[in-house]
C-alpha cells in the first residue's frame, strides 16, 4: 500500500494482457463492485457524504456519481470496440463531470445505475470469444487500448475508489 492518499492501492496497473482466470477475476470484481460500493457508504448521513476523501479531492458523493459516470464510459467503449474496427472514443472531462448539478443526488441513484450497467457490461464480457479479447479502441489521450487492458483498469478502478471511502471511514471512525 502507498502512503499518497490519491492512490490506496496504488497505482493503477499497466497490463497488456490477461490470462482466462484473471479475466474471470476481473469480471467478478465488476460483478461485486456495485454492492462493495454500496456497503462503503451505507449509513453515511448527507455531511459525511459531502466529506472529500482528501484535501483537494472529491467528496464521498461525488466519487459514487463519478464511477458510474466513468464505468458507463467505459462500458460504451467496450461495445463500441467488439463492433466496429478500432473506434476513436471522446474522451471526457471528469472533473467537469463531477462538478455538474447531478452531484447533489444521493448515491443511491449511480449505484443503481451502476447495478445494472455491471450485470450488461459483465454479461458482454463473459460471452466473449478468446479473438475479441485483444480487440481495440482509440483513446486520442492514452492511445490503442485493448478490452484486457480496459478489464484490468476497471477492476482497479472499482476498488481503488472504494478504497479512498474505506480509508476515510477508517480515519474518521464513521
Amino acid at each position: 500500500m502507498t502512503a499518497d492518499p490519491r492512490y490506496p492501492l496504488g497505482p493503477a496497473p499497466q497490463v497488456t494482457t490477461l490470462t482466462p482466470p484473471q479475466r474471470r477475476e476481473g469480471m467478478a470484481a465488476l460483478r461485486a463492485l456495485p454492492e462493495e460500493l454500496q456497503a462503503a457508504l451505507s449509513g453515511l448521513g448527507a455531511e459525511q457524504l459531502d466529506t472529500p476523501y482528501r484535501e483537494g479531492g472529491w467528496t464521498l458523493r461525488q466519487l459514487a456519481h463519478h464511477v458510474a459516470d466513468s464505468h458507463l464510459n467505459a462500458y460504451v467503449r467496450t461495445r463500441l470496440a467488439l463492433t466496429e474496427p478500432e473506434p476513436t472514443v471522446t474522451p471526457y472531462e471528469e472533473q467537469r463531470w463531477a462538478e455538474l448539478p447531478d452531484r447533489h443526488l444521493d448515491p443511491s441513484v449511480s449505484l443503481e445505475l451502476l447495478r445494472a450497467l455491471h450485470t450488461r457490461w459483465v454479461a458482454t464480457l463473459d460471452g466473449l470469444e478468446e479473438a475479441d479479447w485483444p480487440k481495440t479502441f482509440h483513446h486520442p489521450v492514452n492511445g490503442p487500448t485493448t478490452l484486457e487492458q480496459m478489464l484490468a483498469y476497471y477492476t482497479w478502478h472499482g476498488r481503488h475508489h472504494t478504497a479512498h471511502i474505506l480509508k476515510l471511514r477508517e480515519k474518521r471512525g464513521w
